[in-house]
Parts: structure tokens; sequence; C-alpha cells
């Protein structure tokens, strides 16, 4: 199944201040987060994050909590936002489509999206967009996602499902942008 964006919502799951620093390749995890939102904004994708104890583990990162939009964190202690029951009132959650991006991949990415599978929902996550503190975690987390039906994607096959079509005004802007 393709991405179409009229059906998809962009879920961040806790890139927050304290916990991104012990990521294998924090920076980049967060560097592919923002364009992920960034083109999510252009799109009219609807994006929400999650906070994993934030208590504990800090506030969403401040150079992405600048990107997103008000009312769209919410805070869980359940690793799967699912089971967490934080997002299930937003009328973005309830599209058919979530697209995944954050930390940590075999933890909260994985039990999210899982439990959105078992929900009947497609799951998408977005590869370079995931990590955790090991590699090797990591692997296995999109291993184990691939095998429950979860489609790994990266941010630009996201980003040209998104836009469907070349050639309209959208297109060219957000090539000059996000696609050079």
């Amino acid at each position: 199944m393709l991405l179409r964006a009229s059906d998809s919502t962009l879920l961040v799951i806790d890139v927050q201040e304290r916990l991104l620093p012990a990521i294998h390749g924090g920076e980049d995890v967060l560097r592919n987060v923002e364009w992920m939102v960034r083109v999510a904004g252009r799109l009219d994708v609807p994006v929400l994050a999650t906070e994993q104890y934030p208590q504990g583990l800090g506030p969403t990162h401040p150079e992405l909590a600048a990107l997103l939009p008000a009312g769209a964190v919410a805070a869980k202690t359940h690793f799967s936002g699912v089971a967490a029951g934080c997002l299930a009132d937003r009328p973005a959650f309830a599209r058919r489509q979530l697209v995944l991006c954050g930390v940590e991949a075999h933890v909260c990415v994985l039990q999210t999206a899982l439990e959105l599978r078992a929900l009947g929902r497609e799951v998408y996550v977005v590869d370079e967009a995931v990590g955790s503190r090991r590699e090797a975690d990591r692997a296995l987390a999109l291993a184990r996602l691939r095998a429950h039906g979860v489609d790994v994607v990266s941010r630009e096959m996201a980003a040209f499902e998104w836009l469907h079509a070349a050639g309209t005004p959208r297109f060219r802007e957000l090539s000059r942008e996000f696609l050079r």
C-alpha cells in the first residue's frame, strides 16, 4: 500500500533531550525526524509526538519541539503510545496510516508499531529516522517489524508517496527545498 498524505499521520516517538545523546547516531536521527516533520507540515500531514516519562528523560529536544504544532505532544509512561492511551482522543490518531519515527527503535517505536498493527492500522517506520542506544537493537527491531507486517521506508519514499505526482507547484517547491 502506498502512503497518502490525506490518510497519514506522522508520529514522533520520544525524541527527548536527555535520551537523544545516548542514541547511536542520535544527531542524524534528530535531523531526519526534523526533516520528516517539516515535509509533513508542508503536505498537511498531521504530526503527533510522545514523550516517555518526561520527568526523568526531559522534554522533547528543543530544536524538534520548535517545529511541532501546538498541542502535538503527549506524555506517557507505557512504552507503547497505544497502550498509554495518550493519543486516542486526537483526531489525527484516527487516520489509517501511521508513519513512525523516533527512539528507541527496539522499545517504544516497536511496541507502538506492533500494537497499531494489531488494531488493523497501516504502519510505516522511517528507517533513517529511528534509533536505539545500540545499533544491533535497532537492526533487530527493524527486522522484527518487517516480519510483523510493518513497512520500513526511507524518508524520501514517504515524501514522494505523500506527493503522489511530479509537475505540481507543491512538488516543485518541496523538490527544491527537501529533495535535492
